[in-house]
């Protein structure tokens, strides 16, 4: 294996999208910390985002804003996508890394991870994150395909390890990353005071996009929800954290055209959350955020109705519940409200009902608490990083 010039070990990570960036860049901090240890110096390139960035990577190039939930949705992005992969390939030809790691981002990593077995078969590969098709797999052929190209198979809950080693992966359930970063909740009135809020005030806190297709299916049956429920509680404040910087003028523009009271945010996604007394959310990564930061939920998702009838009735997709928080536990800890049922009138009904019923908070509080014990002990991601170093070679070959 060829080492660059100051004998630094090289690791390359490919992920995408806001959630992917978070993740990457936690694994990136518990990277540096394990190799400081081992007196490891390491180099990391990647496809990535600006949180990468910050922990210390080189961007190969930027894939937080390129990203997509279902059929139609995902054209626009597959040249972008080819264009940024290209980019890092001819990286990677030159300058071969020692170990890759593929973080979720299930159709562009799966053609990462083909590049990788083909042009490099000596570089070990890890799979962190993996897709989730012990939930919704179509069919076991991407299953084979992922169990194919990775050496070691970090997973991040027990039941996703459970069915890719039933599929011949060497998997390991190293936990939820995620349960490091939120130990304990956080405190409530000290957020409100760093976003300059009323202790007292009623605060929902609206998390309706992270992609651009969410701009258009999702975001204003959340914001007509929210209208709803202002009407009902006419004090209370909306906080509309943008993950996306690219989203910022709609987000903005819903405000102004809804007639919320409330205020944008740039970033502050943790502080927004924290201040709430609700949070209403699509589905994703940010449900468990939520949870481990005991703040109720509402959740939503709707894409291109094309894409939902295809899903639905020719390729019968069918699952329990969609929210990470319900599918840990197999239980309906979060309401969920999907495609043809997310509508305003649903969403602010359940949102009402966590505003103004104590023994309805208190439930979801309990089913939290239980699906925490789920998610592992903390540890999760320097777990994952001693798994991925260990895959390097002591010396170059």
């Amino acid at each position: 294996m060829t080492q660059s010039g100051n004998g630094a070990k090289r690791v390359f990570i490919s992920t995408g999208e806001v959630s992917g960036d978070l993740q990457g860049a936690l694994l990136v901090t518990a990277l540096m910390a394990v190799a400081t240890e081992q007196q490891m110096p390491l180099e990391i390139v990647a496809l990535g985002g600006n949180q990468m960035a910050q922990a210390g990577v080189t961007l190969l190039g930027n894939t937080t804003a390129i990203g997509s939930v279902g059929i139609f949705e995902a054209l626009p992005y597959l040249l972008p996508i080819l264009r940024l992969q290209r980019q890092a390939k001819r990286h990677l030809k030159a300058n071969p890394p020692d170990v890759a790691v593929l973080i979720d981002y299930m159709g562009p990593n799966l053609a990462m991870g083909q590049y990788l077995k083909a042009k490099h078969p000596q570089v070990p590969v890890v799979y962190y994150i993996a897709p989730q098709q012990w939930v919704w797999a179509f069919s076991d052929r991407d299953t084979r395909q992922l169990v194919d190209q990775c050496d070691r198979l970090a997973a991040i809950f027990k039941a996703e390890a459970d069915y890719y080693r039933q599929h011949g992966a060497e998997a390991t359930w190293v936990g939820h990353p995620l349960v490091d970063r939120y130990p304990s909740p956080p405190d409530k009135a000290a957020a409100r005071q760093q976003l300059g809020l009323d202790p007292n005030a009623q605060v929902i806190t609206l998390l309706p996009a992270s992609r651009r297709q969410e701009v258009t299916y999702l975001m204003p049956v959340m914001l007509q929800a929210a209208q709803q429920v202002q009407a009902r509680h006419p004090e209370v404040q909306f906080l509309l954290p943008v993950s996306n910087p690219a989203l910022g003028a709609a987000f903005e523009q819903g405000l102004v055209q809804y007639d919320l009271r409330g205020q944008v945010l740039a970033g502050q996604s943790t502080d927004a959350i924290a201040a709430a007394d609700v949070a209403i959310t699509k589905s994703g990564t940010a449900n468990l955020e939520i949870a481990l930061m005991n703040v109720p939920q509402v959740v939503a998702y709707r894409l291109n109705p094309i894409t939902a009838w295809i899903g639905r009735y020719l390729l019968r997709f069918d699952i329990p519940f969609v929210s990470p928080v319900n599918l840990v536990v197999n239980q309906p800890v979060v309401p969920e409200f999907l495609q043809w049922q997310a509508t305003p009138a649903a969403i602010a009904a359940a949102t009402l009902d966590l505003l103004e019923n104590t023994t309805t908070r208190q439930t979801m509080l309990a089913g939290y608490a239980k699906m925490r014990q789920e998610l592992g002990e903390p540890g999760a991601c320097r777990r994952a990083a001693q798994l991925t170093l260990e895959l390097i070679p002591n010396s170059g070959d």
